[in-house]
């Protein structure tokens, strides 16, 4: 099944989010706090490493992570794009930016096109409900016909293997589970604009494998590709265009041959310098 739309597009501008962390009120408990804090912005090297983000106060006495900081980004049709940095860079927070999960403290974003987003096992998904019951509940929110539901509960059944235990609640299945029925499900309409985090890559041999034949199909078809991995060859494999992130902010896009080997180089000084 395919839903289509044209032109689809991602924009940001000026878009920055912050996660609050606690508020300095106690005399004591602020000096504390604080102090902590302090060591470890005066040490940007190992924060960055360890953390990827920023930590400051604000005016209110708030500290807060900055997750994203100032971020102007357009990404167009055709586009099949790869965000790269450390941990805690901001390359999850960004595609939780685009599907709406997170609100910008400043700037906005703007997209058109259908969204499906890889970003959890059970993203969507009711655990009280049995595995067929979210796949019903799924196709009615995407607007299908009773025809059309019935098609994608036999593709993702079939898909995800899950036999009987597809007739009960999915808050009693392991993660392998929800994950075989959360990656079908979100697998199973071609959309216009494509999200994927790295945790589809955590499953067994033999998933990963379905998986990948799964996406192939699912990325050729799809306007607009944007994934978060740490694997390299995938990157090259999938992206024309890479996106590096640090502490929250853009410090690198383009090409992706370009800004690869330009990540790759750093990599291998920052490994340098620790030893």
């Amino acid at each position: 099944m395919n839903i289509s739309a044209p032109a689809s597009f991602i924009k940001m501008e000026h878009l920055s989010i912050e996660f609050p962390v606690f508020q300095l009120e106690s005399r004591s408990l602020k000096k504390t706090l604080f102090s902590n804090v302090k060591k470890m912005m005066n040490n940007p090297q190992r924060h960055h490493q360890r953390t990827g983000a920023e930590i400051v106060t604000t005016a209110n006495n708030d500290v807060v992570v900055q997750a994203l900081r100032d971020i102007n980004l357009t990404i167009q049709s055709g586009e099949r794009v790869g965000l790269i940095g450390h941990n805690g860079a901001g390359k999850s927070t960004l595609l939780r930016a685009i599907t709406g999960i997170y609100e910008p403290n400043s700037g906005h974003i703007q997209s058109h096109g259908h969204i499906e987003a890889l970003l959890s096992t059970n993203a969507g998904m009711n655990p009280l409900l049995s595995g067929r019951e979210n796949i019903y509940l799924r196709g009615k929110r995407l607007g299908l016909s009773q025809k059309k539901i019935q098609e994608l509960a036999k593709d993702v059944e079939a898909f995800a293997e899950l036999n009987e235990f597809i007739e009960l609640p999915i808050k009693i299945y392991s993660s392998g589970m929800l994950m075989r029925l959360g990656f079908g499900l979100s697998t199973s309409i071609v959309p216009n604009i494509l999200l994927m985090d790295e945790w589809f890559m955590a499953g067994d041999s033999n998933f990963q494998e379905k998986a990948r034949n799964r996406l192939v199909s699912i990325v050729d078809k799809a306007d607009i590709l944007v994934l978060t991995t740490h694997s390299l060859s995938i990157l090259q494999q999938w992206c024309n265009r890479l996106i590096w992130l640090k502490a929250g902010q853009i410090i690198a896009d383009g090409p992706t041959d370009i800004i690869l080997d330009q990540y790759k180089r750093a990599m291998t000084t920052d490994s340098g310098a620790q030893n």
